[in-house]
């Protein structure tokens, strides 16, 4: 293996690349090529910015991948086309202003205080902000699609009977939405703050499950859960609590469990090593940076939290690719 510092200058530089795209999704330059306008002229008239500057940043995302280029002329490559045009149903450009937003940014920008603390400081929590949450709920929802469609049919449960689960952090809801679609008899009790509900509920019109969405405003750690239910599901929100308060939470979810109910927990899993899966191992820096004290936790970690909350059989299934796990405990 010999010395290479290209792939070192390559990392030195990765902001540049996550903001190039923000910004052209921003300016919708992946639609309005998609649309015809498809020379830096067309584009910087369409989108009422300077032709300099629009050719900077499109050839910029040529250079990436993100787009060709032939003579003056700019077309989509099939990535673009399918996630970054608005008009296509696949399309995720907007998880952009949450995962590359200011209050992301920000926090990383301070990311060697939170080293030497162990966690962010309450200034650079994105969290703290309501708002940031609501934008979560907004802007991620077409990540968290495939995902949720893979969780719920991985559950394998009767749809034949009556299913009341209670979707703790639920933001756009589509956890809880999607083991509605699947199951006709199930009613989703969504736990989140009211701003964030609007979008979840919002969410559940959209697909037909009015009916079966029931919001309950409140904060998970302190707002009393009610039940019995079938089902506790919390999804991509154990990572954010350090290990005492998800016992907390974890014990609150088994005493608003009916006998034999069961808690499903999604998120990431690294293996013990703690370097693979290479995206759930490297989330614990995105925890570190933007959290007091969340976490990843690997299968025994949260064996051991389950069972100190009082749970019994606790099992996972395989992600079969989705970037998350499902933890049950019975």
């Amino acid at each position: 293996m010999h010395p290479d510092p290209a792939s070192l200058i390559d990392d030195f530089q990765a902001f540049e690349r996550s903001l190039a795209l923000r910004t052209a999704i921003e300016l919708d330059l992946f639609t309005h090529i998609a649309a015809g306008k498809v020379t830096a002229g067309s584009l910087s008239a369409e989108t009422k910015t300077s032709e300099r500057g629009v050719q900077a940043l499109c050839d910029f995302l040529t250079v990436r991948g993100h787009l060709q280029k032939k003579g003056a002329r700019y077309s989509l490559t099939l990535n673009a086309r399918l996630y970054l045009a608005r008009d296509s149903p696949a399309y995720f450009g907007s998880a952009a202003k949450f995962l590359a937003g200011d209050a992301t940014v920000k926090a990383f920008l301070q990311l060697g205080k939170a080293v030497k603390r162990g966690g962010a400081s309450r200034q650079n929590i994105p969290g703290a902000n309501g708002a940031h949450w609501v934008e979560f709920a907004r802007s991620m929802s077409r990540l968290a699609e495939p995902v949720a469609e893979f969780a719920a049919a991985a559950l394998s449960l009767d749809a034949a009977r009556p299913l009341r689960v209670l979707d703790i952090a639920a933001g756009h809801g589509l956890y809880g939405l999607a083991i509605a679609a699947h199951y006709p008899r199930a009613q989703i009790f969504a736990m989140d703050s009211a701003p964030v509900l609007k979008v979840a509920r919002a969410n559940a019109r959209e697909r037909g499950l009015a009916r079966h969405f029931h919001p309950l405003p409140g904060d998970a750690l302190k707002a009393r859960f009610g039940g019995p239910y079938d089902m506790v599901l919390t999804a991509n929100f154990a990572h954010h609590l350090d290990v005492r308060n998800n016992v907390k939470l974890f014990k609150k979810s088994r005493a608003a469990l009916r006998p034999g109910g069961c808690f499903v927990l999604l998120d990431f899993v690294p293996n013990e090593d703690r370097v693979s899966p290479s995206a759930d191992a490297a989330f614990s820096l995105t925890l570190l940076a933007t959290t007091a004290s969340g976490n990843v936790y690997t299968f025994k970690e949260y064996g051991r939290m389950l069972r100190a909350a009082g749970f019994g059989r606790v099992r996972r299934l395989s992600n079969k690719g989705y970037g998350r796990w499902i933890i049950i405990a019975q």
